[in-house]
Formats: C-alpha cells, sequence, structure tokens
C-alpha cells in the first residue's frame, strides 16, 4: 500500500459519490442506527474537510476516514465525554453546525478500508491522517467512540472489562484496533455503554441477520458487540452497542487558508 494518497473529500469531491460505493465490513444490522440513517451521509456534504478519502495509484478509492468538529467544553458539557458517544458525537456535531456554535473538537466517526485490502495497515495511516487534519485546522484534540475490531467474538464479556484487557508481551491493548489508536498516541478513557442502539421488528431482524428470532432473551448475532435482546411478546428485539472511548491529544497548531490536509498526504 506504498502508493496510497490521502486528500480531504473537499480536495477531492468527484470522489462524493465513490465513498458510498465502496465496499466495507459494516454488518447490516448496524447500519439501522437511526442516528447514523438520518446523519452519516451528510457529513460529505456539510463537513468535506472532515472527510479523507485514500486512493490508490490508479486513483481508486480504497478507504474512507469521516470525522465531524463539534463543541465538547461549555455549559451541560464541560468536556465529557458521554455515555451514547457515536450517536451523541453525530447528533452533537450537526445540531452544533445548525446553531453556528464554534467546535473544540474533532470526533472520530468511522475509519473503513476495502475489505480486500484489510490487514495491510492502511486503516493505521487513515487514523494518522485523521488526526493531522484535525491538527492542521486548530484543533487540539480527536476523540473517538472506537468499535473494537475483535470484540464480536466475545459477545457476552463486558466491555468494561474488554476495553482494558492488556497484553502481557507489551502492555499494549489486547483488541487489535484499540492497539492500532494506543501506539497512534491515544489514551482509553472509559466505556460508551450505549454508543449506537439499534431497534426493529423481529421480521426486520430475521432479514438483517438470517437468525430465526424465536425465542426470547439474549441472541447471540454474528458482528455484533453484545447480545440482542428478544422480546416475543413485543414482537421486537433491541441492540445496544458499547463503545470505547479513546482521546488523541494533538498539537494545536493555526489552521491554513487551504483546505488540504498537508503533511497527511504523506501516510
Amino acid at each position: 500500500m506504498d502508493r496510497v494518497n490521502v486528500s480531504t473529500l473537499a480536495e477531492r469531491p468527484e470522489l462524493a459519490d465513490a465513498l458510498w460505493e465502496m465496499p466495507d465490513s459494516w454488518p447490516a444490522f448496524v447500519l439501522q442506527d437511526p442516528v447514523s440513517r438520518a446523519f452519516v451521509g451528510r457529513i460529505p456534504e456539510v463537513f468535506r474537510d472532515h472527510v479523507l478519502v485514500a486512493t490508490d495509484g490508479d486513483g481508486t478509492l480504497v478507504g474512507r476516514a469521516l470525522s465531524v468538529p463539534f463543541r465538547l467544553a461549555g455549559p451541560e458539557r464541560n468536556g465529557e465525554l458521554p455515555p451514547r458517544g457515536w450517536d451523541e458525537v453525530l447528533l452533537r456535531a450537526f445540531a452544533d453546525h445548525r446553531r453556528g456554535e464554534t467546535p473544540d473538537t474533532v470526533g472520530a466517526i468511522e475509519i473503513a478500508v476495502r475489505p480486500d485490502l484489510q490487514r495491510r495497515g492502511l486503516s493505521g495511516r487513515l487514523l494518522t491522517a485523521l488526526r493531522e487534519n484535525a491538527r492542521s485546522r486548530g484543533f487540539a484534540e480527536v476523540v473517538a467512540p472506537v468499535r473494537p475490531s475483535a470484540k464480536h467474538h466475545e459477545p457476552q464479556t463486558p466491555m468494561s472489562e474488554y476495553a482494558f484487557r492488556t497484553r502481557e508481551e507489551d502492555g499494549l491493548p489486547h483488541d487489535p484496533w484499540l492497539r492500532v489508536h494506543v501506539r497512534a498516541g491515544a489514551v482509553i478513557e472509559k466505556v460508551a455503554p450505549a454508543s449506537m442502539t439499534v431497534a426493529g421488528s423481529l421480521a426486520e431482524w430475521r432479514e438483517w441477520t438470517g437468525l430465526p428470532f424465536d425465542r426470547p432473551g439474549d441472541v447471540i448475532v454474528p458482528g455484533a458487540l453484545a447480545p440482542v435482546h428478544c422480546r416475543l411478546e413485543r414482537d421486537c428485539a433491541v441492540y445496544v452497542e458499547p463503545n470505547v472511548w479513546v482521546r488523541h491529544r494533538v498539537s494545536r497548531v493555526t489552521p491554513a487558508r487551504s483546505p488540504g490536509t498537508g503533511p497527511a498526504t504523506t501516510h
């Protein structure tokens, strides 16, 4: 992946449609989160300076990184990372934009790599580029409600236990994606217990997962970080996904006039 180039969508507006045409590895049910459905598709339109696109030597999109600026400090916020992590970042970012609030933090929403190119270090390079893009625009901090990449293998393990598990050999996080963040300079702060919520009828869950959903109680769903709770008598099931809050401190600089990401293209 040495020939990969990373730019902002503002620099490469012709890639706007390709953002959503690129295959990714999101489980189908995750895409049913109502906050995601309402706002993620608008990020390239509203915050294109905070959308990064990675292209190969032929100019083909191979990865994307979505982030949003929002206000974390101030009245009723006080710099605390919210328990409704991923959903709350999106809600705050678009509400702040509508009200003309000045953002003080960048929230990482997604880093996605084309499935056939995963495990080659591109996600880490996009994370570095996202940090640099925030730094170049005058932000001192990037926060991320991280979806640990291997947690779905242990859906019944509490996230409070999983998030802080480390390897004996080097003390780095057990989870591969959390490990990438920590190596990039992040600090694992706490769990976001209700980062995303997906509710649907049993028929919808059967369509999303291919599972029968014919018994009450917890259902283990491939790709889910926690069990999905099934209520037969109410014909519905609810998934509440926990994420892990990490903070990336970046050095504040005066933003450049250009919309480009500067050194981010070298990562």
